[in-house]
């Protein structure tokens, strides 16, 4: 069974990027295998931090560690420093971490944020 799963975009919001959801086909095993670079199964915020700063890295087209008004999505915004980048993201970590054991499952890694 083919199962939709939320794909974390970043985009940016206010000073900083942070994570989107949007759709796309899969099973909720085969998002956690993206992100599960050990394979235990689970998903650690290094693992999340590192999986998601893909994206900074990929729009940082200087390689500076700062994304610039003209490397931001639309081509303007305040710059983002990739350790504020990858804080957002580990507070992202800890919001969908919901039952508190320092891992994502699978089933944490596809809810929606609260």
């Amino acid at each position: 069974m083919i199962l939709r799963r939320p794909v974390r975009l970043m985009v940016l919001a206010g000073a900083c990027l942070v994570p989107l959801l949007t759709w796309a086909q899969s099973t909720p095993a085969d998002y956690l295998r993206e992100f599960d670079t050990d394979g235990d199964g689970r998903v650690s915020e290094a693992e999340y931090v590192a999986h998601l700063s893909e994206g900074f890295h990929r729009l940082d087209s200087n390689g500076d560690g700062v994304l610039e008004a003209d490397e931001l999505p639309g081509g303007h915004g305040k710059p983002i420093t990739l350790k504020q980048f990858q804080d957002n993201l580990r507070r992202q970590f800890h919001k969908l971490d919901r039952n508190h054991d320092g891992y994502l499952d699978a089933r944490e890694l596809t809810q929606p944020p609260q």
